[in-house]
């Protein structure tokens, strides 16, 4: 049974992949413009003009150059990019680590911190601390990611010069020379997540408090601690589980805005640079790469989901 429901979610993991993958490929070739002319410029004459649309395969009906693409991103071909004639797959390869690295110390740092305020602001329910941190957690939410990244470079580069403003990072730099360097994007993206993992953890325990065993619990003389620690938690993991992992989704998902911010040279940096440039083999193959890990994690928060709930196991 177990297996079937996890076979399912992963079955239609890869159908919305396919799906995903039309929305991209048709993205791109309706935009306005003609390529060849962005690519070669104004002063370009008729011949080289379509020279570089048959070398490009911009002559094809869109069907076969949408399934020509997929062939080659399932045999681990992302293309050659237009503008620098380098391969993808070679030029994305350090940059989606750097994203990755980001992506990992704010996620190391947020989600045990939003685990542990949600506990403290469920043991102190409505009071000076709960109200504090639930304030917290609002004014975070409410503010964009490059509103607090301005604050954070005005504040700590500018002002204080505690940390660079940009966060340029490169292959054999000392660990604690990058460390410093991602301190500020590291800082706004866990901002950006760290409210809202900090809510559903107090909104989960708070609605399993309110079951009867948590009363007989605390009738026990446990105290309120105890309570959440050995009773609350464990059966609130489920939301938990699954909240974390949608927002470590969008760690590495949503940094598009951070490291433009930062000059962090990451994906989502890649992608605007190549984006202006209208460098559609580019454009395409990070944004199937942002869509699969996106869909995977996703996927993985269903399968864990299932696994921690008994109740999904056995759906009626």
């Amino acid at each position: 049974m177990i297996l079937s429901l996890i076979a399912q979610r992963i079955a239609l993991g890869l159908l919305l992949l396919m799906a995903v993958s039309v929305l991209i490929f048709a993205g791109t070739q309706i935009l306005p413009g003609d390529v060849a002319q962005s690519i070669l410029g104004q002063s370009a004459t008729p011949v080289a003009l379509e020279n570089l649309r048959k070398e490009m395969g911009l002559n094809d009906p869109a069907y076969v150059r949408y399934f020509h693409w997929l062939f080659g991103i399932i045999h681990g071909d992302l293309g050659t990019a237009l503008t620098s004639k380098l391969d993808i797959a070679t030029s994305i390869k350090e940059r989606l680590w750097n994203t990755l690295f980001l992506a990992f110390w704010a996620a190391i740092i947020s989600v045990p911190l939003a685990i542990i305020l949600g506990l403290v602001a469920v043991r102190y329910r409505n009071g000076p601390i709960d109200k504090l941190i639930s304030g917290f957690a609002l004014a975070s939410t409410s503010l964009p990611e490059f509103f607090i990244g301005y604050l954070l470079v005005y504040f700590f580069a500018v002002k204080f010069q505690i940390f660079p403003g940009t966060s340029m990072v490169y292959d054999g730099m000392p660990f604690l020379d990058r460390m410093q360097a991602i301190a500020l994007p590291c800082t706004a993206l866990m901002l950006g997540v760290l409210a809202h993992m900090m809510r559903m953890t107090r909104a989960a325990i708070l609605n399993v408090m309110q079951s009867a065993y948590i009363e007989t619990a605390e009738l026990k003389g446990l105290t309120a601690f105890e309570v959440i620690r050995e009773h609350a938690l464990f059966n609130a993991l489920a939301p938990i589980i699954n909240v974390v992992i949608l927002n470590l989704a969008y760690l590495v998902v949503g940094v598009v805005v951070v490291e433009v911010i930062f000059v962090y040279p990451g994906m989502g940096q890649y992608l605007v640079d190549h984006v202006a440039k209208r460098d559609v083999p580019v454009v395409q193959a990070v944004g199937l790469i942002f869509a699969a890990v996106y869909i995977f994690l996703n996927v993985v928060a269903d399968v864990t989901s299932i696994l921690a709930n008994p109740r999904l196991r056995h759906p009626r």
